[in-house]
Protein backbone atom coordinates (compact mmCIF):
# COMPACT_ATOMS: atom_id res chain seq x y z
CA UNK A 1 0.00 0.00 0.00
CA UNK A 2 1.51 3.43 -0.93
CA UNK A 3 2.86 5.43 1.70
CA UNK A 4 0.80 8.46 2.40
CA UNK A 5 2.38 11.48 3.12
CA UNK A 6 0.97 13.67 5.79
CA UNK A 7 0.65 17.59 4.80
CA UNK A 8 0.86 20.44 7.24
CA UNK A 9 -0.51 23.94 7.02
CA UNK A 10 -1.89 26.76 8.96
CA UNK A 11 -5.39 28.15 9.00
CA UNK A 12 -6.60 31.11 10.30
CA UNK A 13 -9.73 30.09 12.65
CA UNK A 14 -11.03 32.68 15.37
CA UNK A 15 -8.34 35.31 14.98
CA UNK A 16 -5.81 32.51 15.44
CA UNK A 17 -3.99 30.18 13.54
CA UNK A 18 -4.36 26.45 14.25
CA UNK A 19 -1.86 23.96 12.77
CA UNK A 20 -3.90 20.90 10.54
CA UNK A 21 -2.13 17.93 9.83
CA UNK A 22 -3.98 15.82 6.83
CA UNK A 23 -3.85 13.25 4.86
CA UNK A 24 -6.06 11.18 2.41
CA UNK A 25 -8.61 13.12 0.22
CA UNK A 26 -12.41 13.01 -0.70
CA UNK A 27 -15.85 13.70 0.74
CA UNK A 28 -15.89 11.51 3.79
CA UNK A 29 -13.67 13.48 6.30
CA UNK A 30 -12.04 11.88 9.70
CA UNK A 31 -11.23 14.38 12.29
CA UNK A 32 -8.94 13.69 15.26
CA UNK A 33 -9.00 15.67 18.71
CA UNK A 34 -5.84 15.03 20.67
CA UNK A 35 -5.76 14.95 24.67
CA UNK A 36 -2.53 15.58 26.71
CA UNK A 37 0.49 15.39 26.43
CA UNK A 38 -0.80 14.22 23.35
CA UNK A 39 -0.67 16.73 20.04
CA UNK A 40 -1.39 16.04 16.78
CA UNK A 41 1.27 13.32 16.06
CA UNK A 42 -1.10 10.95 18.75
CA UNK A 43 -3.09 10.05 15.78
CA UNK A 44 -0.22 8.97 12.73
CA UNK A 45 -1.18 5.63 12.67
CA UNK A 46 -4.96 6.20 12.48
CA UNK A 47 -4.41 8.91 10.25
CA UNK A 48 -2.70 6.60 7.25
CA UNK A 49 -4.93 4.02 8.06
CA UNK A 50 -8.10 5.32 7.27
CA UNK A 51 -6.93 7.63 4.38
CA UNK A 52 -5.96 4.12 2.90
CA UNK A 53 -9.46 3.20 3.13
CA UNK A 54 -10.36 6.08 1.12
CA UNK A 55 -11.46 9.14 3.73
CA UNK A 56 -9.51 12.01 4.48
CA UNK A 57 -7.72 12.53 7.77
CA UNK A 58 -7.37 15.61 9.66
CA UNK A 59 -6.20 16.14 13.00
CA UNK A 60 -5.34 19.71 14.62
CA UNK A 61 -3.40 20.68 17.47
CA UNK A 62 -5.83 22.79 19.99
CA UNK A 63 -5.18 26.15 20.46
CA UNK A 64 -1.40 27.03 22.81
CA UNK A 65 -0.56 23.27 21.99
CA UNK A 66 1.78 22.86 19.41
CA UNK A 67 2.51 24.55 16.28
CA UNK A 68 -1.07 26.43 16.80
CA UNK A 69 -0.71 29.91 17.99
CA UNK A 70 -1.77 30.43 21.88
CA UNK A 71 -4.96 32.73 22.30
CA UNK A 72 -4.22 36.09 23.14
CA UNK A 73 -5.01 35.90 26.87
CA UNK A 74 -4.82 31.88 27.61
CA UNK A 75 -6.30 32.02 31.35
CA UNK A 76 -9.24 32.72 29.79
CA UNK A 77 -9.42 30.12 27.07
CA UNK A 78 -12.06 26.64 28.03
CA UNK A 79 -13.11 23.93 26.12
CA UNK A 80 -15.87 25.73 24.59
CA UNK A 81 -13.64 27.87 22.13
CA UNK A 82 -12.19 24.22 21.10
CA UNK A 83 -15.28 23.42 20.12
CA UNK A 84 -15.66 26.21 18.18
CA UNK A 85 -12.34 26.53 16.67
CA UNK A 86 -13.57 23.00 14.99
CA UNK A 87 -16.99 24.62 13.90
CA UNK A 88 -14.70 27.14 12.49
CA UNK A 89 -12.32 24.97 10.93
CA UNK A 90 -14.92 23.05 9.19
CA UNK A 91 -16.48 25.88 7.46
CA UNK A 92 -13.55 27.68 6.57
CA UNK A 93 -12.19 24.00 4.72
CA UNK A 94 -15.99 23.78 3.63
CA UNK A 95 -16.82 20.91 5.21
CA UNK A 96 -20.26 19.63 6.84
CA UNK A 97 -20.27 16.72 8.15
CA UNK A 98 -16.88 14.77 9.91
CA UNK A 99 -16.55 11.63 11.87
CA UNK A 100 -14.95 12.83 15.17
CA UNK A 101 -12.47 11.24 16.90
CA UNK A 102 -11.22 12.32 20.44
CA UNK A 103 -9.40 10.63 23.09
CA UNK A 104 -8.72 11.52 26.52
CA UNK A 105 -9.89 15.39 27.15
CA UNK A 106 -9.84 15.77 23.25
CA UNK A 107 -13.52 13.71 24.10
CA UNK A 108 -14.77 16.29 25.39
CA UNK A 109 -14.74 18.80 22.94
CA UNK A 110 -16.35 15.92 20.72
CA UNK A 111 -18.97 15.45 23.33
CA UNK A 112 -19.95 19.29 23.02
CA UNK A 113 -19.71 19.58 18.89
CA UNK A 114 -22.16 16.19 19.06
CA UNK A 115 -24.42 17.87 21.15
CA UNK A 116 -24.63 21.66 20.28
CA UNK A 117 -23.94 20.73 16.61
CA UNK A 118 -25.11 17.40 15.82
CA UNK A 119 -26.15 18.07 11.95
CA UNK A 120 -21.75 18.37 11.86
CA UNK A 121 -21.27 14.84 12.99
CA UNK A 122 -21.56 11.93 11.18
CA UNK A 123 -20.58 9.64 13.85
CA UNK A 124 -18.40 9.68 17.00
CA UNK A 125 -15.33 7.87 18.60
CA UNK A 126 -14.10 8.76 22.09
CA UNK A 127 -11.03 6.31 23.66
CA UNK A 128 -10.15 6.57 27.23
CA UNK A 129 -13.28 8.74 28.40
CA UNK A 130 -16.95 7.87 28.25
CA UNK A 131 -19.60 10.53 27.61
CA UNK A 132 -18.86 13.42 30.25
CA UNK A 133 -20.34 16.75 30.06
CA UNK A 134 -17.73 19.78 31.85
CA UNK A 135 -19.48 21.19 34.84
CA UNK A 136 -19.11 21.07 38.78
CA UNK A 137 -19.69 17.67 38.88
CA UNK A 138 -18.28 15.76 35.88
CA UNK A 139 -15.51 14.21 38.02
CA UNK A 140 -16.28 13.38 41.59
CA UNK A 141 -13.05 14.67 42.99
CA UNK A 142 -14.27 14.98 46.68
CA UNK A 143 -14.09 10.97 46.22
CA UNK A 144 -10.50 11.40 45.13
CA UNK A 145 -7.28 11.53 47.49
CA UNK A 146 -5.51 15.24 47.51
CA UNK A 147 -2.81 14.70 46.04
CA UNK A 148 -4.24 13.19 42.52
CA UNK A 149 -2.85 14.63 39.53
CA UNK A 150 -6.17 16.60 38.49
CA UNK A 151 -6.37 18.78 41.70
CA UNK A 152 -2.55 19.45 41.78
CA UNK A 153 -2.35 21.16 38.10
CA UNK A 154 -5.52 22.65 38.86
CA UNK A 155 -3.96 24.75 41.08
CA UNK A 156 -2.05 27.99 39.43
CA UNK A 157 1.35 27.61 38.64
CA UNK A 158 1.69 24.12 40.69
CA UNK A 159 2.36 22.28 37.93
CA UNK A 160 4.12 24.68 35.90
CA UNK A 161 6.46 24.70 39.50
CA UNK A 162 6.88 21.04 39.13
CA UNK A 163 7.44 21.22 34.92
CA UNK A 164 9.94 23.59 35.44
CA UNK A 165 12.32 21.62 37.36
CA UNK A 166 13.13 19.74 33.73
CA UNK A 167 13.60 19.80 30.43
CA UNK A 168 10.29 19.82 28.47
CA UNK A 169 11.53 16.10 26.33
CA UNK A 170 11.85 14.75 30.05
CA UNK A 171 8.34 16.49 31.37
CA UNK A 172 6.91 14.34 28.33
CA UNK A 173 8.82 11.17 28.88
CA UNK A 174 7.72 10.93 33.08
CA UNK A 175 3.90 12.12 32.04
CA UNK A 176 4.07 9.34 29.22
CA UNK A 177 5.60 6.37 31.48
CA UNK A 178 3.19 7.63 34.19
CA UNK A 179 -0.14 7.84 32.48
CA UNK A 180 0.33 4.57 30.74
CA UNK A 181 -0.21 2.84 34.43
CA UNK A 182 -2.92 1.37 35.01
CA UNK A 183 -3.16 3.31 38.71
CA UNK A 184 -4.72 6.22 39.42
CA UNK A 185 -1.84 9.33 39.97
CA UNK A 186 -1.55 10.14 43.82
CA UNK A 187 1.50 12.18 44.81
CA UNK A 188 2.28 12.57 48.59
CA UNK A 189 2.37 16.14 50.68
CA UNK A 190 5.81 16.25 49.79
CA UNK A 191 6.10 15.20 46.31
CA UNK A 192 5.00 16.65 42.92
CA UNK A 193 3.20 14.64 40.92
CA UNK A 194 6.55 14.46 38.16
CA UNK A 195 8.43 12.72 41.33
CA UNK A 196 6.03 9.27 41.20
CA UNK A 197 8.81 8.69 37.70
CA UNK A 198 11.82 7.07 38.69
CA UNK A 199 14.41 9.20 36.08
CA UNK A 200 15.37 5.39 35.12
CA UNK A 201 12.39 3.84 33.78
CA UNK A 202 12.03 3.26 30.13
CA UNK A 203 10.07 4.19 27.67
CA UNK A 204 6.87 2.10 27.02
CA UNK A 205 8.32 -0.25 24.01
CA UNK A 206 5.82 1.32 21.87
CA UNK A 207 6.87 4.89 22.14
CA UNK A 208 10.10 5.39 20.52
CA UNK A 209 12.46 8.05 21.33
CA UNK A 210 12.01 9.63 18.18
CA UNK A 211 8.09 9.87 18.92
CA UNK A 212 9.60 11.64 22.14
CA UNK A 213 11.85 14.06 20.62
CA UNK A 214 8.57 15.12 17.68
CA UNK A 215 6.41 15.63 21.15
CA UNK A 216 9.25 17.31 22.73
CA UNK A 217 9.10 19.68 19.91
CA UNK A 218 5.73 20.91 19.47
CA UNK A 219 6.18 21.25 23.51
CA UNK A 220 8.89 23.25 23.11
CA UNK A 221 7.39 25.15 20.76
CA UNK A 222 4.11 25.93 22.76
CA UNK A 223 4.96 25.71 26.42
CA UNK A 224 2.38 24.29 28.44
CA UNK A 225 0.85 27.54 29.65
CA UNK A 226 -2.27 26.74 27.98
CA UNK A 227 -2.26 23.40 28.10
CA UNK A 228 -2.68 23.15 32.04
CA UNK A 229 -5.48 25.76 30.98
CA UNK A 230 -7.56 23.86 29.22
CA UNK A 231 -8.53 21.43 30.30
CA UNK A 232 -6.93 21.14 34.06
CA UNK A 233 -8.78 24.74 35.02
CA UNK A 234 -11.70 24.81 32.83
CA UNK A 235 -13.16 21.65 33.50
CA UNK A 236 -15.94 22.65 36.24
CA UNK A 237 -17.14 25.56 33.51
CA UNK A 238 -20.76 24.20 32.74
CA UNK A 239 -22.28 25.15 29.33
CA UNK A 240 -25.63 25.22 30.54
CA UNK A 241 -26.91 21.81 28.26
CA UNK A 242 -29.86 20.15 29.80
CA UNK A 243 -30.98 16.91 29.11
CA UNK A 244 -27.88 16.14 26.94
CA UNK A 245 -28.69 13.71 23.90
CA UNK A 246 -25.99 12.37 21.28
CA UNK A 247 -27.88 10.20 18.63
CA UNK A 248 -25.21 9.75 16.41
CA UNK A 249 -24.01 6.21 15.97
CA UNK A 250 -21.21 6.10 18.65
CA UNK A 251 -18.26 4.01 19.75
CA UNK A 252 -16.49 3.90 22.80
CA UNK A 253 -12.57 2.01 22.87
CA UNK A 254 -11.62 1.67 26.33
CA UNK A 255 -8.24 -0.41 27.44
CA UNK A 256 -9.17 -2.11 31.37
CA UNK A 257 -5.79 -0.90 32.08
CA UNK A 258 -6.46 2.76 31.58
CA UNK A 259 -6.11 4.71 34.95
CA UNK A 260 -9.63 6.07 34.08
CA UNK A 261 -10.90 3.14 34.68
CA UNK A 262 -10.57 3.64 38.30
CA UNK A 263 -12.08 6.85 38.64
CA UNK A 264 -15.13 6.67 40.96
CA UNK A 265 -17.91 5.39 39.65
CA UNK A 266 -16.32 5.17 35.96
CA UNK A 267 -16.30 1.81 35.59
CA UNK A 268 -20.11 0.88 36.81
CA UNK A 269 -20.98 3.87 33.87
CA UNK A 270 -19.47 1.96 31.26
CA UNK A 271 -20.19 -1.75 32.19
CA UNK A 272 -24.10 -1.32 33.20
CA UNK A 273 -24.70 0.62 30.07
CA UNK A 274 -26.02 3.67 31.86
CA UNK A 275 -23.73 5.71 29.81
CA UNK A 276 -25.91 4.97 26.88
CA UNK A 277 -28.77 7.23 28.70
CA UNK A 278 -27.04 10.21 26.98
CA UNK A 279 -25.57 7.96 23.64
CA UNK A 280 -28.53 5.27 22.59
CA UNK A 281 -26.07 4.45 19.63
CA UNK A 282 -23.42 3.62 21.32
CA UNK A 283 -20.85 0.67 21.40
CA UNK A 284 -18.09 0.02 23.92
CA UNK A 285 -15.16 -2.05 23.44
CA UNK A 286 -12.85 -3.05 26.06
CA UNK A 287 -9.83 -4.05 25.16
CA UNK A 288 -7.92 -6.55 27.65
CA UNK A 289 -4.40 -5.01 27.23
CA UNK A 290 -4.97 -1.47 26.56
CA UNK A 291 -3.80 1.25 28.67
CA UNK A 292 -4.46 5.09 28.46
CA UNK A 293 -2.30 5.18 25.55
CA UNK A 294 -4.18 2.51 23.33
CA UNK A 295 -3.85 4.09 20.02
CA UNK A 296 -0.04 4.76 20.08
CA UNK A 297 0.09 0.99 22.49
CA UNK A 298 -1.99 -1.61 19.74
CA UNK A 299 -2.52 0.60 16.66
CA UNK A 300 -3.43 -2.26 14.51
CA UNK A 301 -5.95 -3.49 17.14
CA UNK A 302 -7.89 0.73 17.08
CA UNK A 303 -7.38 0.65 13.25
CA UNK A 304 -9.73 -1.84 13.00
CA UNK A 305 -11.75 -1.18 15.26
CA UNK A 306 -12.27 1.95 13.66
CA UNK A 307 -12.28 1.29 9.84
CA UNK A 308 -15.23 -1.23 10.67
CA UNK A 309 -16.94 1.63 12.50
CA UNK A 310 -16.24 4.00 9.47
CA UNK A 311 -17.47 1.72 6.83
CA UNK A 312 -20.56 0.47 9.04
CA UNK A 313 -21.56 4.37 9.15
CA UNK A 314 -20.92 5.82 6.00
CA UNK A 315 -22.83 8.66 5.46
Amino acid sequence: MEKLEIKHSHVEVRGLKLHVAETGTGPKVVMFLHGFPEIWYSWRHQMVEVANNGYRAIAIDFRGYGLSDHPAEPEKANLGDLVDDVVSLLDSLNISKVFVVGKDFGAVPTFLLAVIHPERVAGMVTLGIPFLLPGPSAIQTDLLPRGFYIMRWKEPGRAEADFGRFDVKTVIRKIYILFCRSELQVAGDDQEILDLVDPSTPLPPWLSEEDLNVYASLYEKSGFRTALQVPYRTFEIDYGLTDPKITAPSLLIMGEKDYFMKFPGMEDYMRTGFVKQFVPNLDITFMPEGNHFVQEQLPEQVNQLLITFLNKHEV
